[in-house]
């Protein structure tokens, strides 16, 4: 993740990184992947937030980081299968505000399978 000062709107949070992490409560915990997010940090909050609330939500922008992206996912589900929970993934598209511009992202909605 770049140290600019540039704030996404709805993203709620970063993971996968070295350094401060914000958080706001959201109907599903948001997390923001960068193409530098470690694959299996993001993993890990993925799960944590499926085993808090059975649902996250998690957003990329641009090719590296929508494959850092679903690489958690991926990590996120063995994780997960070791406790017998299953989840999927449904994928999407969002317009989030950085730095007053409009920008495309991926969504992923993460949930426990019913």
């Amino acid at each position: 993740m770049t140290t600019t000062t540039s704030q996404a709107t709805p993203i709620a949070r970063a993971v996968g990184e070295s350094g401060a992490i914000a958080a706001e409560r959201h109907p599903a915990e948001v997390l923001k992947v960068s193409t530098r997010s470690r694959p299996s940090a993001v993993a890990g909050a993925i799960a944590g937030v499926i085993r808090d609330s059975g649902m996250a939500e998690v957003q990329s922008i641009g090719a590296g980081a929508t494959n850092q992206a679903i690489k958690a996912v991926a990590i996120a589900r063995s994780y997960l299968s070791e406790e017998g929970v299953d989840i999927v993934c449904t994928p999407s598209f969002i317009d989030v505000s950085i730095d007053d511009e409009e920008r495309t992202a991926i969504r992923l909605l993460v949930e426990r399978r019913a």
